[in-house]
């Protein structure tokens, strides 16, 4: 039986919280609030950003002003930012070693198909992904299913087992996902959300880089011909 490696996107794989940070501070300036640090912004950041922006003090009609369009305001400004994220730590090796070994991985994201894609291909590993799960378009972020629900039915329709699947994330919200679908939950610091949040949540592993994955997925007697 090989494992089923599900991979959140933004933060998880994408080493991209310094440009949603920069983001945001754009769009906090642009409404004239104070700009924020990367310790402020991992204490609020929350999906869909509509809550962060609230708890940064922006107003329901700023908001609304934000998510007119698609959030062209917000995607505008990111996507040329997250163009020159490169992946996280040891991402690639996991990846490679996964499309070696046979095993399926997964993203589930709240981010949209196309420019996810797209990505994937500007950093080469485009190959190595099953299937991307996301928002199929701006206009339908945040609107059409969760995360949580998009995979279940992914899970549902390809008969994966949820012992052998593990959920890779860096926010409190793949754990409960992991809890509800009965999944292995392994949290990862140094993205969107602070180490004490991701603790609350109780994963039932904590990494700080990819490299990290290899003996967790070893413990569970996979991959265990490699050496971590």
């Amino acid at each position: 039986m090989k494992p089923v490696l599900v991979f959140d996107w933004n933060g998880t794989l994408l080493d991209d919280a310094y440009a949603l940070l920069q983001a945001t501070n754009a769009i906090l300036d642009r409404f004239g609030h104070a700009t924020i640090d990367m310790k402020t912004f991992r204490e609020h950041c929350d999906v869909p950003l509509s809550l962060l922006y609230r708890s940064l003090g922006m107003s329901h009609e700023e908001i609304e002003t934000v998510d007119r369009d698609g959030s062209a305001i917000f995607h505008d400004t990111y996507e040329p930012l997250a163009g020159k994220a490169d992946l996280r730590e040891g991402a690639r090796r996991v990846l490679e070693l996964a499309y070696r070994e046979a095993a399926s991985s997964i993203i589930v994201s709240n981010h949209i198909v196309d420019p996810l894609r797209s990505q994937l291909r500007r950093l080469g590993v485009n190959d190595y992904i099953n299937d991307v799960l996301a928002f199929e378009s701006r206009t339908t972020q945040y609107k059409s299913m969760s995360k949580g629900e998009r995979l279940r039915l992914y899970m549902q329709k390809n008969n994966l087992k949820p012992a052998s699947t593990f959920i890779i994330g860096d926010m409190p919200v793949e754990t409960d996902i992991a809890r509800n679908l009965g999944l292995i939950s392994i949290s990862i610091t140094g993205g969107f959300v602070s180490d004490s949040r991701l603790r609350a949540a109780h994963p039932d592993y904590t990494i700080s880089n990819h490299h990290e994955l290899l003996p967790i997925l070893q413990r569970h007697g996979f991959f265990g011909m490699h050496k971590s």
